[in-house]
């Protein structure tokens, strides 16, 4: 949602909150592989959260000028991607789990991913990671940054580059309205988010 609102991209979400609304989905033939998200728009179901995305972000010129730069931005992509599979998982663990993987996703965001950032923002020089204006990359890193934040306020203390970068970000106008009191920016998974994943998809 984050990514849409930052393209412009005008959306309503319908949330699944029961078993029987997903197997609609799949008794219509909406969901190509059986599994969301699904997005309808252009006379299309998309689905498939990358392919979503990078028909957004090439619509809606944050997909790079040329090949090079794209495949740039689909590296810094995936990069923040692995970072967020850290996170994602951490409310269907149990407590006393889910506070080691914590530590082990900060330890990982520390040592592998944000100095990788940082040091493409001193390499770049530039205000956004890739050419100088804002791409799919930049949205997914500052999404991946929030998540990780939310576990640790002051894990970018030792990124001044990406202190400075992620400020930038957030006064985009598009994001910086995400970002306001009551827009459409989801919390972090509860129990009760956890309770309904598990319901939808069978999983008690």
């Amino acid at each position: 949602t984050l990514f849409r609102s930052a393209a412009g991209v005008e959306f309503d979400e319908e949330f699944l909150e029961t078993g029987e609304q997903y197997e609609k989905l799949l008794e219509d033939g909406d969901l190509l592989f059986q599994q969301v998200p699904l997005v309808e728009m252009d006379g299309m179901k998309l689905v498939q959260t990358k392919a979503i995305q990078r028909y957004i972000a090439g619509k809606h010129n944050l997909y790079g000028k040329d090949l090079k730069e794209q495949v740039l931005i689909d590296m810094y992509v995936e990069g923040a991607d692995d970072l967020m599979l850290l996170i994602i998982p951490l409310g269907f663990l149990p407590p006393d789990q889910r506070e080691k993987q914590i530590q082990v996703m900060l330890e990982k965001a520390n040592t592998r991913y944000f100095p990788v950032y940082e040091k493409v923002l001193k390499d770049h020089g530039q205000n956004f990671l890739v050419g100088n204006k804002l791409s799919w990359a930049d949205v997914h890193l500052f999404e991946a940054i929030l998540m990780v934040e939310e576990k640790k306020a002051s894990v970018l203390s030792a990124f001044p580059l990406l202190q400075a970068y992620k400020e930038r970000i957030s006064k985009i106008p598009t994001i910086a309205k995400f970002l306001e009191p009551g827009s459409k920016r989801k919390p972090p998974p509860d129990d009760v988010y956890v309770k309904t994943v598990n319901t939808v998809f069978k999983r008690i």
